[in-house]
């Protein structure tokens, strides 16, 4: 494998369709892990696992990962204010698609499907050679192939949940030989049972047990005791007696110290190369991800040792018929040493979506930190008062330092959902990519950002 090369975009097609110059429709379908789940046993939890209006206007995201040939379908069309601020920046957009109707509890992807205006007009790209790619793919995007009659770029939903699986993850891992904590993927519900009763019996050591399909904190539990685990497990086997399935996903693992989250990502051919993208270091609070820090602060000997989990998994996915994107989350211990595989994302991963900003406007010996800001607003916020009121803080191409706003839609999707009320409040995210000379610096401007937005009038936080 070599190292990251200008033109992700190029080295992305030419990895799903054999061909750097065929033009690809993007799908952003955040959260793709709730359509892998359906039918799976979970563990329990206070309400049902729902994507939201916020996490479905990720889907903006998308636009950063083509071209001026590309196309990208959108739940909404994005501010005319922010298009001109990308554009002005040099970005090259595709060309932008958007359903009639747009539902804030539903993918893009189901927004489109439920729009047969919106997908006759896509299969007209057919003569075009452009072919379907997506954060994730499921039967949904299956569906969305079919209808359009758009070829899928990259494997069917069958092998993209499977590879998916953290129970893949783990046994793969075992596999190879990839150090992990002390764990079991369990399919049966003997197998969980076993792997329950070593867990408590191992006294003074912490243990989860986490759902396969589980993202963003949502599907893990703590084993803290032994009367916790039998009712989980009774849960679990009430739920297999009413579908009568008795199969089950589950990992069971030791909640190991360590110092770093880690994300690599690494792209696999169709002809079964596996190219190494990146590495990053991981931001999180509460086993829910925060952002990333270009570059990861690693040591020469870390690098390659990640390097080379990559070229491993690379063959081992393309083995079982993968290809396109995979992120792999990681770990570094507080002795330095490496866990290269905390679970295998074989999708697009939030880190994707930067490679394009980093290549154009990260300068050499720049540090980039990609983060979210939460808002509480009354009303929506428009761009052209997002751009007023960090002025001077945004990415400025001759400086090559600043906020390079990544997503704007995800500010006010929330209204969407809210009934009319006298003074709704809702819930927002500013996303972006930080830009500095420094750690200090890049401190110093987040800060900054904060302030500014926690006290512009209509934040209610």
């Amino acid at each position: 494998m070599s190292g990251t090369l200008p033109g992700f975009r190029a080295r992305l097609a030419t990895a799903l369709t054999g061909a750097p110059e065929t033009p690809l429709l993007f799908l952003g379908n955040f959260e793709v892990e709730q359509q892998w789940a359906k039918g799976e046993h979970t563990l329990p939890r206070l309400s049902a696992a729902t994507a939201g209006a916020v996490v479905n206007h990720m889907d903006e995201f998308a636009l950063f990962l083509g071209g001026a040939d590309d196309h990208v379908v959108l739940k909404t069309r994005p501010d005319d204010d922010y298009l001109a601020f990308l554009t002005g920046l040099g970005v090259d957009l595709p060309r932008i698609h958007v359903p009639g109707r747009q539902d804030p509890q539903r993918t893009v992807t189901e927004d489109a499907l439920d729009d047969p205006a919106l997908l006759t007009a896509l299969s007209a790209l057919a003569a075009q050679g452009c072919q379907v790619t997506a954060h994730g793919i499921s039967a949904d995007e299956r569906r969305f192939t079919e209808v359009t009659g758009l070829p899928l770029a990259g494997p069917g939903p069958d092998v993209c949940k499977a590879v998916n699986s953290k129970v893949y993850s783990r046994r793969v891992a075992d596999e190879l030989g990839l150090r992990q904590p002390r764990g079991w993927a369990c399919e049966t519900l003997d197998e969980l049972a076993g792997a329950f009763a070593a867990a408590t019996d191992d006294s003074g050591t912490r243990y989860v047990v986490k759902e396969a399909f589980g993202v963003s904190g949502k599907g893990i539990a703590v084993l803290e005791s032994r009367r916790r685990a039998d009712r989980i497990l009774g849960m679990v086997r009430k739920q297999a007696e009413r579908s009568g399935n008795g199969t089950v996903a589950f990992v069971v693992e030791e909640w190991v110290a360590k110092e770093t989250d880690l994300n690599y990502q690494f792209t696999v051919g169709r002809d079964g190369s596996v190219r190494f993208d990146f590495v990053k270091e991981q931001l999180t609070e509460g086993g829910v991800h925060k952002g990333h820090r270009m570059p990861a602060r690693l040591s020469a000997v870390q690098r390659d040792e990640v390097r080379d989990a990559a070229e491993r998994l690379g063959k081992r996915l393309a083995a079982d018929g993968y290809v396109g994107v995979v992120g792999v989350d990681a770990m570094i211990d507080p002795e330095g040493g490496l866990y290269p595989v905390v679970e295998i994302n074989a999708r697009h991963n939030m880190s994707t979506y930067q490679v394009g900003l980093e290549e154009r406007f990260v300068r050499d010996g720049r540090i980039a930190v990609a983060r979210h800001y939460p808002l509480r607003l009354t009303a929506p916020l428009p761009f052209a008062e997002t751009r007023e009121l960090l002025d001077g803080l945004l990415f400025d191409p001759d400086r090559g330092t600043g906020l390079l706003v990544n997503n704007h839609a995800t500010v006010n999707a929330g209204f969407a959902e809210t009934a009319v009320q006298a003074a709704p409040t809702v819930d927002g995210r500013l996303y972006g990519v930080l830009v500095e000379a420094s750690d200090a610096r890049v401190g110093t401007l987040d800060t900054e950002i904060a302030a500014r937005l926690a006290a512009r009038k209509d934040n209610a936080a």
